[in-house]
């Protein structure tokens, strides 16, 4: 089964790094979190992927045509120009890198892969979100509830520590980033039949896949909701960023199963 992954938005909001490369290819630990994200799918045997491509493109592309060499063991005769490949660590993906656009929004992204999905059931996740959550129960869920579309919901931090105190100030209770308003929120990590495409329908290039196309297969009740209670994480800014990077250090990363 072939996951989709959308790598091709500006990533304004982490612009100290994004101004160079593409936000899927900001390093966590030395490697892309694109990388980790693929990594997560190929821990649960899943190791076709389909890039949407847009933003710094090139930059992608580059990475995994070199991906052999870059892993490998060389040797490098000058004089001879001749180059001996010992040894390569490179992992068994079958990527298919598109160019969808660089200004095209999700939903048209997705309709502009349509061809390389074959007709069957296919995966969807953004290219900026980890988490440790099992990929094949996710997609027993799916099987078991027989919708077009399964959407993994997660509940996220709190921006702020909570504090409750007693009549007189004293505080009662201290939770630092609680759980949030109790609204569960899209984590990405979708589970796709073919007929979603019947959801993108005409020109899709100015359409969030988050607005007309989910909202449609809700209201045609085509849309479930896994509610996830594990670890998840989207690196939205600079701070999620050194955050992921701080867990990496530590060898506290959920994500990493591999």
């Amino acid at each position: 089964m072939k996951t989709v992954i959308f790598a091709g938005g500006f990533g304004t909001r982490i612009s100290e790094e994004s101004h160079l490369k593409p936000k899927p290819m900001i390093e966590v630990g030395g490697k892309p979190i694109l990388w980790h994200i693929m990594k997560i799918y190929e821990h649960y045997g899943h190791t076709e992927f389909i890039i949407c491509l847009g933003y710094k493109g090139y930059v992608i592309k580059e990475y995994f045509m070199n991906y052999f060499m870059h892993n490998a063991d060389v040797t490098i005769d000058l004089e001879k120009n001749e180059t001996e490949i010992h040894a390569s660590k490179a992992e068994s993906f079958k990527i298919t890198l598109v160019e969808t656009g660089l200004h095209t929004k999700t939903a048209g992204r997705l309709k502009r892969i349509k061809q390389y999905v074959d007709g069957e059931r296919f995966m969807l996740t953004y290219g900026d979100g980890l988490s440790d959550l099992d990929i094949n129960d996710l997609l027993s869920f799916h099987e078991k509830h027989g919708k077009i579309a399964t959407v993994t919901t997660i509940l996220p931090e709190g921006k702020f520590g909570a504090i409750s105190t007693n009549k007189d100030g004293v505080v009662e209770h201290f939770m630092e980033k609680p759980k949030g308003d109790g609204s569960w929120i899209n984590g990405g990590f979708f589970v796709l039949e073919p007929e979603v495409f019947k959801y993108l329908d005409g020109n899709m290039d100015d359409v969030m896949w988050e607005e007309s196309p989910l909202h449609e297969l809700t209201q045609d009740r085509q849309l479930v909701s896994y509610k996830y209670n594990g670890f998840w994480k989207c690196m939205d800014a600079l701070r999620d960023k050194m955050q992921l990077e701080q867990m990496w250090n530590s060898e506290k990363t959920p994500w990493k199963k591999w």
